[in-house]
């Protein structure tokens, strides 16, 4: 696989450790891409679930990611101005240097980004939990103008790092569990993320040129699952299911399913477990 001009320059030595590893092991390589507000390391339950079925698991970063929370939070400019078209070609770099194509399992902009790559052709198969919109998803559920309202009510943050309180955080992603585990899940994996990516999302219809759209139609796609949250605030099930019409256009396999009771933290909260093993089957169906 080659990928013109791509970014080589924003791999880091960890990034390249795994992807000798992944084209050493002759496995098929799953590469899990994160959202906003989030670090690689909230994959890496999941990471070692898939090594346990048999795939190599690589844990990627966006550009600039800090390895720690902690380092994050008290670093947050890093995250800023890290575009969707920049961070897609940065994931795309990455494949390029695999042997063979990866599964892509991504959540909320992960889930974006992964569409995005297979519609350029780059994945075996993908996974997309309760992923932003992209062109042509028209749905604007007041849950999800709330959680993004963070970035979105000063246009200067386009250009800024935007933390989120907790409270922020309790609505958008931790509103489906008690209050002591919202608080865990909080202090140990809220950063701080990048704001241009929702101003993106916000206005993918207006913009012919947006860098949130995705090939729904190429025939190279591979199949595809996505994933909701039935109490998802930051992307309800309106979204996710417009997503899915959208794709459904594929000649490719595109499914749709919905993990009762669970919120935007899904991948992360205690009920993490099954929302790993329903992606993990349907990526065993196909590579």
């Amino acid at each position: 696989m080659s990928v013109p001009d791509a970014p080589a320059d924003t791999i880091t030595p960890t990034d390249l450790a795994e992807i000798e590893r992944a084209n050493a092991s002759g496995r098929t390589p799953v590469v899990f891409i994160h959202g906003l507000w989030l670090l690689p390391s909230s994959w890496n339950r999941w990471a070692q679930v898939f090594e346990d079925a048999g795939y190599t698991s690589l844990t990627p970063g966006w550009p600039d990611d800090p390895v720690t929370v902690e380092e994050a939070n008290a670093h947050p400019e890093v995250f800023a101005d890290k575009t969707v078209g920049q961070v897609a070609d940065h994931y795309a770099a990455v494949i390029a240097l695999l042997d063979r194509a990866p599964v892509l399992v991504g959540h909320s902009f992960g889930g974006l980004l992964s569409q995005i790559l297979a519609g350029r052709g780059l994945a075996a198969a993908s996974v997309a939990i309760d992923p932003a919109p992209f062109r042509g998803v028209l749905p604007l559920p007041i849950s999800a103008l709330k959680s993004a309202w963070p970035a979105l009510h000063n246009p200067a943050n386009r250009h800024r790092a935007v933390p989120l309180t907790y409270e922020q955080f309790r609505y958008a992603f931790a509103n489906a569990v008690d209050e002591v585990e919202a608080k865990t899940l909080y202090a140990t994996f809220a950063v701080p993320a990048a704001g241009v990516p929702l101003f993106q999302a916000a206005a993918a219809n207006l913009n012919p040129w947006t860098e949130a759209a995705v090939d729904t139609e190429t025939p190279s796609r591979g199949p595809l699952l996505l994933m909701s949250g039935e109490k998802d605030h930051t992307v309800p099930w309106a979204l996710t299911h417009a997503s899915y019409k959208q794709q459904a256009h594929n000649e490719g396999v595109t499914e749709i399913v919905e993990m009762p009771g669970r919120g935007h933290a899904l991948t992360i909260d205690a009920g993490w477990r099954e929302v790993a093993d329903t992606a993990l089957t349907f990526v065993r169906r196909f590579a």
